[in-house]
């Protein structure tokens, strides 16, 4: 951020379009909307209006004046409906940045903004980054809850807890040689065990939450001719794979959002296991493998016309990585069926399709959880989270020497003050918005 610049951003999307925003925060927001206007308008009210640059109209659309610190950033905002004409966006982008002070944001300036005058702390920030981005309802429901401080409400009560504790422990310290200052209270040991518990219980639902943000990973595995192409194209109902009788088809990775019921499930098509000379259905086999290991399902599919002679390297065991479900999947079921899979399903007719969905649903957690309880989702969350346990758990162990005791107090209350963003180094803030679109 360049102290005293007032920024100004494309912030709806691409034109050409019905409707085009034009948002504008910092000290010349006023001043130039005045010229423009003739007048500044009521805040916080919507106006119709003439854009005028000089003796030129722009257009006639919609504005709106947001006075700091009651504003989205915290300074002077204004944001322009205006009709979303290229022309006319770039002739009003252009016409703005030619005053002194005024140039086009960054990306994500406008939320850095926020950051930095105290309107959002950096999980906020985050959720409202997750819900500019979301695609499906779970995504939606879970950014939402963080932007509007679910977290940050949780985070907030643990730190007051640490802040009585620390309070305590620092007063023996401070105060020792005072009459009044006693030995620390008998359920201290247990109140500092009982924070830990509480974040620990959270952070435990890390891998859910990083499911309902990212989606649930799903590898379609087998041996060559298994049907993985052909039900990654049943599952998606469109055309997104090449279907062939040719073993080695597949070379690479092919990934496929799927909205089911709000949860989002990535259908990953991979080439088929089995030992080959070609070098580029190698390097397939490779990422195949790989892919697995990174599952959080994986089928594991078995054609009645593949498999039945198949060589000792390619023995199911073999091949599926240890710790990650699998399920066995019977494919092509209409020509006929195996034996020892939990599931069979038709590209061709469709049988089976509609339950392995459902099954995917179930397996993802997302019917059996709540979105407030789950709301540790980014790596950076697991990051402090954990650092809290750990020194509370170091705490814990080294109450008998008070100093040191204070000291992993201490480093708690900075991963969880890391966490909400009080504390940070600024290359990891440039990283964090620079993933937002510009204009927001």
């Amino acid at each position: 951020m360049r102290d005293g610049d007032t920024i100004v951003a494309l912030s709806s999307g691409a034109v050409p379009s019905g409707v085009a925003v034009i948002r504008l925060s910092g000290p010349q927001t006023g001043p130039v909307l005045a010229a423009m206007l003739g007048a500044l308008p009521q805040p916080r009210v919507l106006s119709l209006a003439d854009i005028r640059f000089g003796p030129t109209t722009f257009d006639r659309g919609l504005v709106a004046w947001m006075p700091g610190p009651r504003s989205f950033t915290g300074e002077d905002c204004a944001e322009l409906q205006l009709h979303g004409s290229p022309a006319v966006v770039r002739s009003t982008l252009r016409a703005l940045t030619s005053h002194p002070g005024i140039r086009l944001a960054d990306a994500g300036e406008f939320t850095r903004r926020a950051f930095e005058n105290g309107k959002l702390d950096l999980v906020e920030a985050q959720g409202l980054g997750d819900l500019i981005e979301a695609e499906t309802e779970n995504q939606r429901a879970l950014a939402f809850t963080r932007m509007e401080g679910g977290l940050t409400r949780q985070v907030e009560g643990w730190r007051e807890r640490l802040l009585d504790l620390r309070a305590e422990i620092e007063a023996q310290l401070d105060f020792s040689d005072e009459g009044d200052v006693g030995e620390l209270p008998d359920d201290f040991a247990d109140a500092v065990e009982a924070l830990s518990g509480d974040i620990g219980m959270v952070l435990a639902l890390r891998g859910q939450g990083r499911i309902l943000r990212s989606g649930f990973r799903v590898v379609l595995a087998g041996p060559p001719n298994a049907g993985k192409s052909s039900l990654l194209n049943a599952l998606s109902q469109s055309e997104v794979a090449i279907v062939s009788d040719e073993p080695g088809t597949t070379r690479d990775l092919k990934e496929v959002p799927l909205d089911v019921k709000g949860q989002l499930i990535l259908l990953i098509d991979s080439a088929g296991l089995r030992e080959t000379s070609s070098k580029a259905e190698a390097i397939g086999v490779s990422r195949a493998r790989q892919a697995m290991l990174e599952a959080d399902q994986v089928l594991w599919l078995m054609a009645p016309d593949v498999g039945v002679e198949e060589p000792p390297e390619l023995v199911v065991e073999a091949h599926l990585p240890k710790g990650v479900p699998v399920a066995k999947i019977g494919t092509k079921s209409d020509l006929g069926r195996g034996v020892g899979a939990n599931l069979y399903v038709s590209a061709t007719t469709g049988e089976g399709v509609p339950e392995l969905l459902e099954q995917l649903y179930e397996a993802s957690g997302a019917g059996s959880v709540s979105i407030a309880s789950v709301l540790v989702s980014h790596e950076r969350d697991r990051e402090a989270l954990l650092g809290a346990v750990m020194s509370l758990g170091r705490a814990r162990e080294r109450l008998s020497e008070p100093e040191m005791a204070a000291e992993d107090l201490r480093r708690a209350s900075y991963a969880l003050e890391r966490l909400l963003g009080r504390m940070d180094a600024e290359s990891v803030l440039d990283h964090l918005f620079s993933a937002f679109c510009i204009g927001k």
